[in-house]
């Protein structure tokens, strides 16, 4: 099982990451990061992420990382 991790004070809110995912458990959070924008977050409750590293290489910061359980 993969989870993705998010590092919120890279996250430039780019959203990218958002259009690659292809289970769509990558969404903007209520919460204002360091550009003045909503960061993004996981919504991966059930374990829907299948470890495809989509969003990973498409974050042109490097915030996102999969770590494997």
């Amino acid at each position: 099982m993969a989870k993705v991790v998010i590092n919120e004070n890279k996250c430039k809110s780019c959203y990218l990451c958002i259009d690659v995912c292809p289970k769509k458990i990558i969404k903007k959070s209520d919460k204002i990061g360091v550009t003045g924008r909503y960061v993004v977050t996981t919504e991966d409750t059930s374990g829907e992420c299948i470890g495809c590293g989509f969003c990973a290489m498409r974050c042109p910061d490097l915030a996102i990382t999969e770590v494997y359980r």
